[in-house]
């Protein structure tokens, strides 16, 4: 509800913006009219179904979601998966998976877990669209062609089985279907439709063309359903058992993640041509309560659209106002109009169909990335593209964004450095605090860099295998924004090795972060160095300090008690400021 309160303290609600938001409201509507029933019909549900949803899921996340501008319903992203629920589960179980579904979203909005979409990679995003795309392309080749049904639960075996069939293809069907498509490809160029929506003009003339004539063997919705009932659906409550909940819970799961995506895509984008700024937790609570609603009144999953929201703000829509409008237009629909959908030739929902997955399919941007961008974000283009046609969403999305991760921890390792650092670089540090170079038996490394687990092992190479082991090591760690429990540890068993070979070490340098770290595990101790811990030093000059007076007491077999006098005396003078020794 924070969208709707929002536009009320921007006056955004004064009598001078109802009738834009009131006619922008109107033309999505008449733009989510066909698309409601062609998404209701391809994913196993009847045509009134999807309209139930674009009115309860549409009204719902107007009033009660983060965005001002986002008109939600049924999309076509969906329709792979709620497919696959319908014919595994019925349309009951899908609406039970889309209830569950709801709860979910909820949750993630209440967690804030609204920030998930910035985790998601480009490369899966556009590969399983385009993959979504295809599947829709081909699931309506039946219907564009007035093909018979076929079986297969895999892609490749529907399509196998389209392309044997394909010599059966209906010949009134397909020609119906050629003048839809054209119609929502063109009618803008027709004068005097510039403004009318090409679905709506495709449908209309369809539905006069088979009313009139009455073309044999044409599928209709009255052919094929029945018809579309008058009058709004009333409140039924599904029948819950725990085996339904736990078979459920994956399919739920899978709604749930894509309907985040999809509404928080739709949110940005909305954001970005109306220069507004959504709430992206409560957006997704706002699609959770859409989703638990819609079901209960017919429905099943809905989620924010982005073709009807950028139509919503290119036709003036300011407020959450023109999307209450949308929701009453498509009731107003359903109220007086109803039986008219009875001829609407189910050819002409797929011509639609077939240019809702063109645009789904983004295939410029596809072919731009698979032109420009790195081999590794081809290859996951790719391969979650695939996984999305041939195999599942969740999974080629799941293996995407950890392909995507794993690439990215690899880069991370190859840019954490740690190197020595040799007097000459460090000289004007060494010239602030009176000294020429090193003291001898010093040498000095430092790290740059995460030290998370993908990196310690260049970290460690990198320590314990110099040629000559120094009396005393100073790690600088002023480069290191972070460490994880594998690099502590590394660090702890590194310097552990080193002192079983006499090396001294000395941390130094490290953040208010990584300190707290390094000391609540134990690893960093006082100045003495005493058990297993490490000694510390805030600043370099103390470990420069530390390391002068860890070589006059290596030099006290040398020089006996008097060397050891005078160099006390001499690191006393230079470090710490002493003056004349007594």
């Amino acid at each position: 509800m924070i969208a709707l309160l929002e536009a009320h303290r921007a006056g955004l609600y004064a009598r001078h913006q109802w009738l834009p938001n009131v006619i922008a409201g109107v033309i999505v509507g008449v733009v989510a009219l066909p698309l409601a029933m062609a998404f209701a019909i391809a994913s196993g549900a009847r045509p009134e179904q999807g309209l139930y949803t674009a009115i309860i899921g549409g009204g719902l996340v107007s009033i009660l979601g983060g965005s001002r501008l986002q008109i939600a319903g049924p999309t076509g992203a969906f329709i792979a998966i709620l497919a696959g629920v319908t014919a595994k589960y019925g349309i009951a179980g899908l609406q039970l998976a889309t209830l569950m579904a709801g709860v979910m979203l909820v949750l993630m909005g209440v967690a804030r877990m609204g920030g998930v979409i910035k985790f998601i990679p480009a490369p899966v995003i556009v590969g399983f669209t385009a993959g979504i795309g295809v599947i829709i392309f081909v699931g309506q080749w039946r219907y564009f062609l007035g093909l018979p049904a076929v079986e297969g639960e895999h892609f490749h075996e529907k399509l196998w089985h389209l392309v044997q069939v394909l010599p059966q293809a209906h010949a009134a069907t397909t020609g119906i279907a050629l003048l839809s498509l054209a119609l929502v490809i063109y009618a803008n160029r027709v004068p005097g439709l510039k403004r009318v929506p090409g679905p709506l003009v495709a449908m209309v003339v369809a539905t006069l063309l088979q009313s009139l004539v009455g073309l044999p063997g044409v599928a209709t919705i009255g052919s094929a359903f029945g018809g579309i009932p008058t009058g709004l659906p009333s409140l039924t409550l599904p029948e819950l058992s725990m085996a339904q909940v736990v078979t459920l819970i994956g399919p739920a799961f899978t709604i749930a993640m894509l309907g985040a995506i999809e509404s928080l895509l739709s949110a940005v984008v909305a954001d970005g041509m109306a220069g507004t700024k959504h709430d992206s937790n409560q957006e997704l609570i706002g699609q959770g309560i859409a989703n638990i609603a819609a079901p209960l009144f017919g429905g099943f999953a809905a989620t924010g659209a982005i073709a009807r929201t950028a139509t919503n703000i290119r036709n003036g829509a300011t407020s959450p106002l023109a999307g209450i409008v949308h929701a009453l237009t498509l009731v107003a629909v359903l109220l007086f109009l109803a039986p008219l959908a009875a001829s609407v030739p189910l050819a002409a929902l797929a011509a639609i169909l077939f240019v809702v997955a063109w645009n789904m399919s983004e295939v410029k941007h596809f072919a731009h990335i698979l032109k420009t961008a790195p081999t590794a974000d081809r290859a996951i283009l790719v391969i979650t593209f695939l996984l999305t046609v041939f195999a599942d969403l969740v999974v080629a999305v799941n293996v995407g964004v950890i392909l995507a991760i794993l690439h990215f921890l690899r880069r991370m390792a190859e840019v954490v450095e740690t190197q020595p650092v040799d007097a000459q670089e460090l000289a004007a540090e060494l010239k602030q605090h009176g000294l020429e170079h090193l003291p001898s038996g010093v040498m000095v490394y430092e790290i740059a860099g995460p030290m998370f687990f993908g990196a310690v092992e260049n970290f460690e190479r990198a320590l314990l295998q110099t040629h000559t082991d120094p009396q005393t090591l100073i790690i600088r760690l002023r480069r290191v924004p972070f460490m994880d429990i594998t690099g502590i540890q590394t660090l702890d068993e590194v310097t552990a090795k080193l002192r079983q070979r006499g090396v001294r070490v000395i941390l130094c340098e490290a953040n208010a972060r990584v300190h707290a770290k390094l000391r609540r595990a134990g690893v960093l101790g006082g100045d003495t160095g005493e058990g297993h811990e490490e000694r510390y030093a805030e600043h370099f000059a103390d470990a420069l300090r530390l390391a002068r007076l860890d070589a006059v007491v290596a030099d006290a077999g040398h020089g006996g008690l008097a060397g050891i006098a005078g160099r006390f005396i001499e690191t006393s003078r230079r470090y710490l400021g002493a003056g004349d020794a007594p």
